[in-house]
């Protein structure tokens, strides 16, 4: 055995001159003109409430306060193959170990869970019960947040590897629980596929869409399925397929505007999150910004779109992946975007436990229903005795 990495404490503490930057750029920023009939955000991110979040930006955003509340748990960074991962690691309230890994995805960040937080670890606190709580690791993706970037893009197969690493080699973990949705529920079925000897059981709040292949005479409800999907690859997929393919591209544009890099995601919070077309119903402004910030203020525009290319030269379209063997838990949100597919398709390529239609919530689970999804997730550890 190699010796042991250290763990080093991590505080939030962004120079001003890097959030001065930002907001030098959003108020020198060009406004390209828009269609007369730009309403209900039917051409893509609406210029006038873009206007409006930018203004509230650059005069009352509280960058400081965002750090304050992102320094509230306790955070380290450790090297794992060669990259500085950043991640949280709050000890709950359980006598015995019950480590719960959460990884987010794009366009989300580590940001996503600090509503879950307190509820998962200490749930005595919201009427449960001590023994309930989980130790909680949350890190940021490669080349998203706080953690360093790798070399070149590398693909949730990969990652899974480095959390594996993460878990058992550095935090001397036995066996744990792994949850996600978007990327971090890509990663999280590798751990599941690759690593089930240390995974003791997964749960997703999304379902990728490329692991379920039709089958030569799929029943009516499963074609109605694949029906669903080619219209949101239609619809809504266009960015996947520009990141997948030249993600270097846009990333350097992206990575050069603040205004730019908002208007390409917050498009996604809208139609992504269960809004019913109202953003700001369902995400706070501050809440936008500070999750754009965890990007801009690391220079992680660019790094973090590399992964779609990982992914498409780790696993092309097409490519068999192993199913998942170990207890798999499905928390069905309503207005998820990526569309789940009838039960017995996702029992193809997952050993399913628990399958729970949920009444609210969207693509940003954790963010959107933190009680619901944490109250979900503690069920399904408990069904698997974990």
């Amino acid at each position: 055995m190699g010796s042991p990495v250290e763990l080093k404490p991590f505080l939030v503490d962004v120079e001003q001159q890097a959030v001065d930057r930002i907001r030098e750029r959003l108020a020198r920023a060009h406004w390209a003109s828009a269609p007369a009939d730009d309403v209900d955000w039917v051409y893509g991110t609406d210029a006038a409430w873009l206007r409006g979040l930018v203004q509230y930006w650059i005069s009352r955003y509280d960058w400081r306060a965002a750090e304050r509340e992102l320094n509230r748990w306790p955070q380290y960074r450790a090297e794992v193959d060669g990259l500085e991962i950043h991640f949280y690691h709050v000890k709950g309230s359980s006598a015995r170990s019950r480590p719960l890994l959460l990884t987010h995805g794009w366009p989300g960040s580590v940001l996503e869970f600090q509503g879950c937080i307190e509820q998962l670890a200490f749930p005595a606190l919201h009427g449960g019960a001590e023994h309930e709580g989980f130790d909680l690791v949350i890190p940021s993706l490669p080349g998203y947040g706080f953690s360093g970037r790798p070399a070149r893009p590398m693909g949730p197969r990969a990652v899974a590897q480095v959390w594996r690493r993460l878990m058992v080699d550095v935090l001397g973990l036995r066996e744990f629980v792994a949850q996600g949705g978007d990327w971090g529920a890509a990663v999280t079925s590798w751990l599941g596929i690759d690593h089930a000897d240390v995974t003791r059981g997964i749960h997703l709040n999304m379902l990728p869409s490329w692991v379920f292949s039709p089958p030569e005479q799929p029943s009516a409800e499963e074609q109605a399925y694949h029906a669903r999907v080619a219209k949101v690859r239609a619809s809504e997929l266009g960015y996947f397929a520009i990141q997948s393919t030249k993600p270097q591209t846009v990333a350097l544009a992206l990575a050069d505007s603040p205004l730019g890099f908002a208007a390409w995601v917050c498009e996604k919070f809208r139609s992504w999150g269960d809004t019913h077309g109202d953003i700001d119903s369902r995400f706070s402004r501050d809440t936008l910004i500070t999750n754009l910030m965890l990007y801009l203020l690391n220079d992680a525009v660019g790094s973090s779109i590399w992964m779609y290319r990982g992914r498409a030269e780790e696993s092309p379209m097409g490519a068999r992946i192993p199913r998942v063997e170990v207890p798999t838990g499905v928390a069905c949100f309503p207005a998820e975007f990526i569309p789940y597919p009838p039960r017995p398709v996702a029992e193809r390529a997952y050993a399913i436990e628990r399958w729970t239609p949920m009444s609210a919530g969207g693509h940003f689970a954790a963010l959107e229903e933190p009680r619901a999804f944490s109250d979900e997730l503690r069920a399904f550890c408990s069904q698997i005795g974990f």
